[in-house]
């Protein structure tokens, strides 16, 4: 019941962080939709690690270059999510307020990215491996 429980509570921070972002599009006074491309950034950052865990073959051990080569495109994809409204306020394609929601909207969703991984990648009983 516990995996049921962090599940609705990964599923609505998911919600409330996909909010912050149509918020930035959406709203009148924003009206412009190219922080939707922030979406890409998204799907594309659990990538390197689902590669890195099936090459890697050493479970026991506490390092590995695979895993440590995912962890640092993980985090150049987490960078260029933020960096991606930063640039697109500065060269005044979307407003500031609009850059603000956007980057509220991606601290919300990487947090769940990762309170997923935390969560459900233990691989015990209740895994996301299951799914």
């Amino acid at each position: 019941m516990a995996g049921i429980k962090a599940l609705v509570g990964l599923s609505f921070s998911g919600a409330i962080g996909l909010t912050f972002l149509m918020l930035g599009c959406a709203l009148e006074y924003y009206g412009v939709y190219w922080p939707m491309f922030v979406l890409i950034f998204y799907f594309i950052c659990p990538i390197p690690h689902f590669i890195a865990r099936r090459v890697s073959d050493d479970t026991d051990a506490a390092s590995s270059a695979c895993r440590e080569l995912a962890y640092f495109f993980t985090t150049g994809i987490v960078v260029s999510a933020f960096g991606f409204p930063i640039i697109l306020a500065r060269v005044e394609a979307i407003k500031w307020g609009a850059c603000g929601l956007v980057l509220a909207g991606n601290a919300v969703i990487f947090l769940t990215i990762l309170g997923f991984f935390l969560v459900f990648g233990r691989g015990d009983d209740f895994s996301w491996e299951q799914w």
